[in-house]
């Protein structure tokens, strides 16, 4: 007795994607509209065609011509205190091992970690993270994603915010450097270079190498200012004196993005909890977050 070979539909549905790749189905939404996916739009339903589909997984198992190494389950890159915070209460079981965006950077390109975060700032194009990720990572199978913007400037104990206002009042001051691998220390030395100081003419103690690390030196008196977020002066007690807008950005594995780990992390970032947390830290936006900043 013979049977009827099911035939393998063409495209598939939002819902039969979902089930394939094991997501929810507004995730699917989002993967189209990032352009993430390969989609068709007809009479104004979505259609994903099957064999690209499959290859588009396929491409993600194994990128190029030879399979890729596993990454190391790591968040590498820059500390961030809402990331920080949103990694634990998420419970998604991600270790971190924060200690600058250049550090991530690099080792996110040599496989040793599955995230990192960034805030890598292009003078050249007054742009954030984009081109480090295109100088470093282009050709892999990665996604930069927006997480937050953070006010960055002037740390100080409020008896100091009289006298300094910005770069130009920090000589004679001491002032807690950050580690050479962070976007900090970049960043920082630009602002100077802009206001024609040299890192001698400022008295610098220990680097610090997180960002409570860095007010921790100034609440304490063993620095009277540190380069740092606003998010953290107000609990500490400190003034803040507003410098730079930046963009803090998630770079990804693409794969890895579909495991459960970083799934339960993305999710817990568009709940409500998480939300209600970020508002209480100040200097942060959240307009950006999960937005594809740049696919490699």
């Amino acid at each position: 007795m013979t049977g009827t070979a099911r035939e393998t539909p063409e495209f598939l549905t939002v819902p039969e994607l979902a089930a394939l790749l094991r997501i929810k189905e507004r995730k699917v939404y989002d993967l189209a509209a990032s352009g993430a996916v390969p989609c068709s739009k007809v009479t104004g339903k979505l259609l994903f065609p099957e064999n690209e589909v499959r290859a588009w997984i396929a491409a993600a198992a194994s990128p190029g011509t030879g399979a890729q190494t596993a990454r190391a389950a790591i968040f590498a890159g820059s500390h961030d205190p809402l990331l920080d915070w949103a990694l634990r209460q998420s419970r998604c079981g991600i270790p971190s091992y924060f200690d600058g965006s250049f550090d991530g950077l690099d080792r996110f390109a040599a496989g040793e970690a599955m995230a990192t975060g960034l805030h890598i700032h292009d003078a050249d194009s007054d742009s954030w993270n984009i081109a480090a990720a295109k100088d470093r990572l282009a050709g892999q199978n990665v996604v930069l994603l927006g997480f937050a913007t953070r006010q960055r400037g002037l740390i100080l104990r409020p008896g100091d915010a009289a006298a300094i206002r910005g770069i130009g009042d920090l000589p004679g001051r001491r002032c807690v450097p950050r580690q050479r691998e962070s976007g900090s220390h970049a960043l920082f030395a630009h602002l100077c270079a802009e206001s024609g100081l040299t890192e001698a003419a400022l008295t610098l103690t220990e680097p610090a190498r997180s960002e409570t690390d860095a007010v921790l030196a100034v609440q304490t008196g063993a620095a009277d200012v540190a380069f740092g977020l606003a998010a953290l002066a107000v609990p500490y007690g400190l003034a803040f004196v507003p410098l730079v807008t930046e963009r803090f950005d998630l770079l990804v594995d693409r794969k890895a993005w579909f495991d459960p780990p970083l799934q339960r992390f993305q999710e817990f970032v568009q709940s409500d909890s998480f939300a209600s947390h970020a508002a209480t830290l100040a200097g942060y936006d959240l307009s950006d977050l999960g937005q594809v900043r740049w696919n490699a």
